[in-house]
Parts: structure tokens; sequence; C-alpha cells
């Protein structure tokens, strides 16, 4: 079979390198693969596997913290509680890109939103005894769970593709009537399917966090991506959706990495509802000297893990959140190509026989964004996936984020424009060497 890339030299890749089922490859494996492969071969790689941001950092950003590092801000332990400005910035921009009011005191600077679910996940599931376990709407992001196991923390999981709109409700509560679950989990828009949960799905979420009394975790690291929505307009709607206008219960993790191309960094910040910031929790409080949810949180988890956020990133996050809350800091228009990659990349897939796996939010076709998933007729996600090798093409497979679909997950973040031809003349190689 002619293929860009021999097979036997793949195939030798992967046997090398220890990888039993191409299916369960890691991000990191298959990104390992690919770079031996196109090193050996010669042949360039379009790389899709791995979330990385593919724009400069906003320059607003790194202007501030040139500044504050300039200024002495290094020798300085920085406030656990963060940096006074950011703190008023983040809830600034709460109110202005999400419509709801969080206070200062609950936008919590973490190194990045990584650190945020880690703390988050600790200090859930210490809350209440009889909680043990975090519930992912899934398919997710694959290293949360990770954390958990590192943890020694229990967790359960669905695919929400089939149990969109009213069919969440009913599956969702067959979870939390157990009494056992201590915090929600998912991201808006999703990694790694795109799918956006829409105002009715978020009411189901949040009225049953607050019926069963768990708490959610929004993970928003793809701030304001839904590109069917102008989300650009600070303080006028439409907003990002978000779990906090149905219930107190929850906790937002806003990223710097994707919005702000500011990965490198690791800065994000946690926001948490000012109910839930002040609540005590009984064995809670046994443990940390009395202390409520908010202060448990930083003064013990982010303080043990880490003393702290990196103080000069502190500024660049205050920075680039004010501007954009003042108008002046399009930050959408900047990240708004990843919408333009992903249409022409899904044309350029489905010409040649693919199909979008999650390709709708019920009636309403999925949007263009940072990811998309795609399958091919009669292909398991590990026969795809290592297929793809041979063409100079890599994706990780989607049951790696607990999608029970057979299908990859693609990243629109690293392609280039010549990219586009070369794809479409190796797609049209593939679909004549797998006919459907």
């Amino acid at each position: 079979m002619n293929t860009p890339i021999q097979k036997e030299l793949v195939d030798g890749i992967i046997r090398d390198l220890g990888i039993q089922d191409f299916a369960k490859a890691t991000i990191r494996e298959v990104k390992l693969t690919a770079s031996i492969a196109e090193e050996k071969s010669g042949v360039e790689f379009i790389k899709m596997e791995m979330g990385i941001p593919g724009l400069p950092a906003a320059k607003v950003g790194v202007d501030a913290q040139v500044k504050a590092l300039q200024n002495g801000i290094a020798n300085l332990y920085p406030n656990i509680q963060g940096l006074p400005e950011l703190k008023t910035e983040a809830s600034r921009f709460i109110k202005a890109f999400i419509g709801i009011d969080v206070a200062p005191e609950g936008c919590i600077p973490v190194s990045g939103s990584m650190q945020g679910t880690f703390a988050s996940f600790l200090t859930c599931s210490q809350c209440d005894k009889k909680k043990d376990t975090v519930l992912f709407i899934d398919p997710g992001f694959p290293v949360q769970k990770m954390q958990l196991q590192v943890m020694g923390v229990k967790y359960a999981t669905f695919d929400v593709y089939d149990y969109r709109g009213n069919k969440l409700e009913q599956k969702l509560e067959s979870y939390l009537k157990q009494g056992n679950i201590c915090a929600i989990v998912y991201s808006n828009p999703n990694n790694p399917s795109w799918i956006c949960l829409n105002e009715q799905e978020l009411e189901i979420i949040g009225r049953l966090a607050t019926k069963y009394d768990t708490i959610v975790m929004e993970d928003l690291a793809y701030f304001a991506m839904d590109f069917r929505k102008n989300l650009s307009v600070p303080f006028a709607a439409p907003y990002q959706a978000t779990v906090g206008r149905y219930t107190d219960n929850y906790i937002l993790l806003i990223s710097g990495s994707k919005a702000f191309s500011y990965a490198g960094e690791r800065i994000g910040v946690t926001c948490i509802s000012d109910k839930l910031y002040h609540r005590h929790y009984d064995d809670l409080a046994a443990r940390y000297e009395g202390l409520p949810f908010g202060p448990v949180f930083s003064t013990r988890m982010l303080y043990a893990l880490s003393s702290g956020t990196s103080h000069s990133a502190q500024f660049a996050m205050a920075a680039m959140l004010k501007s954009a809350s003042d108008g002046d800091f399009d930050f959408r228009s900047e990240i708004g190509i990843y919408g333009k990659r992903a249409h022409q990349l899904k044309e350029i897939f489905k010409r040649h026989g693919f199909y979008i796996v999650y390709d709708k939010d019920l009636d309403e076709p999925i949007a263009d964004g940072f990811y998309f998933t795609i399958g091919y007729p009669g292909m398991t996600s590990g026969q795809l996936a290592r297929e793809l090798m041979y063409y100079g093409v890599s994706a990780i497979c989607l049951i790696t984020t607990g999608s029970h679909q057979e299908g990859l997950r693609v990243c629109t973040s690293f392609i280039e424009d010549h990219q586009y031809t070369q794809l479409d003349e190796r797609m049209k190689i593939f679909a004549e060497n797998n006919p459907v």
C-alpha cells in the first residue's frame, strides 16, 4: 500500500516505545511517535495531538510582567490570597464577560487551571466524609483524572454524547442520588469534543447540584471560544454560559493559557462563589481549625502546594483582564483564527469520507474552535490513529478522554497555511487506500 510514510517504520517506532495499544496512547506518546517518525522519514507531520496555543502571548500581559520584574517584584513572595489588583480585575472580568457577581476575595490566582483543579479536588473531597467521589461529565481533560489518581480520590464518569438536553437530568441524578458525589466536573466549551452545554443543561446541573449539595467545578479553559456567538463585548449580552446562574455551589476555573495565549507562565484564576467561599463544612472545619471553604482552598491547599502563584505573572493576568474589561483588548479577535482553521480542516476531512463525531449541540451544528472530533467508517479509534500516522497526521483517541465514541480529537492550534494542501493531498490517498 502506497503511503507517505512507510507502515513498517511507524509500526517499528510504536513497538520500540512499548505502546501496546495505540488507542490508549497518551498525548505525549503520540507526540513522541510523530516526532521520531518525522525525523526518520523526512516527511513533515501535520501535528494535531497537542492542545498548545499556536499564537503569540498577549502583548499587554508581557509588557506588564516585564515591568513588574524590572520593578523588583521577583524577590518578594506573593500574597497567598493573590495580588489585590488581580483579584479586583478577575471579579470585574467575570461581571463583564459572564454577567454574574463573584467578590474579589473569592478570585484566587493559581499556577494555571491545572493547579486550580488540583486544589479544588483536594478541598471538595474533604468537605464531607460521605462524599468521596468526583463525577466527570465526559469527554474531558485526561489529566484531571490523573490528578485524582495521584491524590487517591475516587471518580465516576459518563459520556454526555447520548444525554444532551432533557436526557441529562435523569442520568446526572442517577449518580447524585447515591449520596457520594462531592463535585461535578466538565469543560465548556468542551475539550475534546467542543460541544457547548446550553442554558437548559446548565440549569439542570445547577438545580441538581443545589438539591444534592454538590459542588460544580466549571472548567472555562476555552473562555468565550464559542465562536457562534459574539461574546467579545464587555458588560453586554450575550455572555459566556455558566452554571453560576443556577446554583451557589460553584467554582469557575479561568485560565490565561488559551484565551490570552499565556500558557508558558502558568497563570489562571480560581473563582469561588461568594456563598461557597464562606461556607463551613463540619469535616473541613475539624481538619483545618474551623476555617470555611475559601480560606482552606487558599491558606491550606495552595500554600501547601506552592506558597502561591508566580508574582510577576499575576501582574500580567491582571493587566490582560483589565484591558479586556475596559474594551481595549479584544482577545476574541486574536483567538478567532482557531475557528477559521477548524472550518477549513473539517471541510478537508469530510471531503475524503471522514465524519464529525460530536457534530451537534442538540439541533445546532457544533461551533468551529480549538478542537473537533473525527471518525472514519469501519475504523476503531486505535485503527484510525495508527493509520493516520502513515500519512503524517497525528491525533489522540477519544477513548483517552472518557468518550465511548470511536474517533479522534483534532487540535487546530499548530496548523500552518501550507498544511491545508498537504492534508488534502494525503487524505485523498487515505480515502483511496481505505474505500468505504
